[in-house]
């Protein structure tokens, strides 16, 4: 790949910085503008910009896992934010329920949140299982 310097040293800070902003983005959306769709978008732009820094392999070896696996864990962890609600039969399938407390303050937890992590997995591996076979040396 390219080998500047000044290319490499903003990629690992840009992916720092983008990780974090996904992250937040992530946990602000299910209350307010933003969720896993626009997060999963924050993180794969980050991840695709060390990759034009780094190579494939580099990218590979940040994401420990094949971009498609991160696919297939998102769609599961999608699905499962339904099957709280298989246990109340007048439920809808995508009823969401909420925990009683805040775990982190100021963010309620429940399946919403395991739905727009979810999305954002499904994101992140999609954009990354179509950009990275560009990056090949």
């Amino acid at each position: 790949m390219n080998d500047s310097l000044i290319l490499k040293t903003s990629a690992r800070y840009l992916l720092v910085t983008a990780l974090l902003l996904s992250v937040f983005v992530l946990m602000r959306g299910h209350n307010e503008p933003g969720g896993g769709f626009i997060g999963g978008l924050i993180a794969a732009a980050g991840l695709a910009f060390y990759g034009v820094a780094f190579g494939r392999r580099a990218t590979c070896r940040v994401m420990r896992l094949h971009p498609l696996s991160w696919c297939g864990i998102g769609l599961l962890s999608a699905l499962a934010s339904g099957l709280p609600a298989l246990f109340s039969l007048s439920a809808p399938f995508l009823k969401h329920y909420w925990l009683p407390f805040h775990v982190i303050p100021g963010v309620s937890l429940g399946t919403a949140v395991v739905f727009d992590i979810g999305v954002y997995l499904t994101v992140v591996g999609f954009v990354l299982g179509f950009l990275l076979p560009f990056f090949e040396e």
